[in-house]
């Protein structure tokens, strides 16, 4: 069986990839220590779909991150990583995003705004994640499709790589 495809930082994806191939964002919790490897469990899921070949992942959980580094502009590794998340995030042909309960996930909800009203956002908020009231506000402002499972939000991501309209996810 072949594995879904995975980009971390700082490695750069080619620019453009096989027709058929459909590339997710994976945006939300990390907070490491907090957050679950969720991702991993994404990249898991859609490997065991049978589909594998037919996605590729941007997983923004950096391997060496070093929770020393400046967060600033100037620190070469640290501009790298959000550059990195806000081309990868352009470039995917959705977001998916997962708040989870118990972690604050400041940098998700800034891209989550950042990208409401791009069309190609899905979001998976637990209850227990500390503001989901405000995400889903956003949501339902935006006609975001929402759920609080993540399998359910996974089912989503491969109805819309086939072709299923983004309202129609969850209703």
């Amino acid at each position: 069986m072949s594995e879904t495809l995975v980009y971390k930082p700082p490695m750069r994806p080619p620019e453009v990839f096989d027709k058929g191939v459909f590339s997710v964002f994976l945006a939300g919790s990390i907070e490491m220590g907090r957050a679950r490897d969720w991702q991993t469990e994404v990249a898991d899921f859609l490997t065991g779909s049978g589909h594998a070949e037919r996605f590729v992942l941007f997983n923004p959980r950096r391997d060496d991150w070093d929770s020393s580094w400046e967060q600033k502009r100037e620190h070469p590794a640290f501009y790298e990583q959000v550059t990195w998340e806000m081309d990868m995030l352009e470039r995917s042909d959705a977001i998916l995003f997962y708040f989870a309960p118990g972690t604050k996930s400041p940098i998700s909800l800034l891209e989550l705004g950042l990208h409401a009203a791009s069309g190609k956002v899905i979001v998976c908020c637990p209850d227990g994640f500390w503001r989901k009231g405000n995400v889903d506000i956003v949501c339902e402002r935006y006609k975001i499709p929402v759920t609080t499972d993540l399998e359910e939000a996974l089912i989503g991501v491969l109805g819309v790589a086939n072709g299923a309209p983004m309202e129609a996810l969850f209703a």
